[in-house]
């Protein structure tokens, strides 16, 4: 257990991060789900824009990696222009 004030405080706000984090990426998860899940290429496109929009703003939060936001981008591009119109 931390003993000065400095390591109690870093622990709260490690907690605090970590569930914050935690939620963030949940509703990445779901955004993503939602845009596979669509039958409606329009639909799916709207989708799309709203989680591309939401994969940059964590990666610029170093929440995902760019990469990984990089990759679950070109993948999901992929389904949604594979998809019958």
């Amino acid at each position: 257990m931390p003993q000065h004030d400095s390591a109690k405080k870093r622990v709260r706000q490690n907690e605090h991060r970590r569930e914050s984090n935690q939620a963030r990426r949940s509703h990445m998860r779901t955004m993503i789900k939602k845009v596979r899940e669509v039958e409606d290429r329009d639909e799916a496109a709207r989708l799309l824009n709203e989680t591309k929009s939401l994969l940059d703003r964590l990666a610029g939060k170093n929440i995902i990696h760019k990469n990984k936001a990089a990759n679950y981008k070109s993948k999901l591009d992929r389904h949604v222009s594979e998809m019958e119109a």
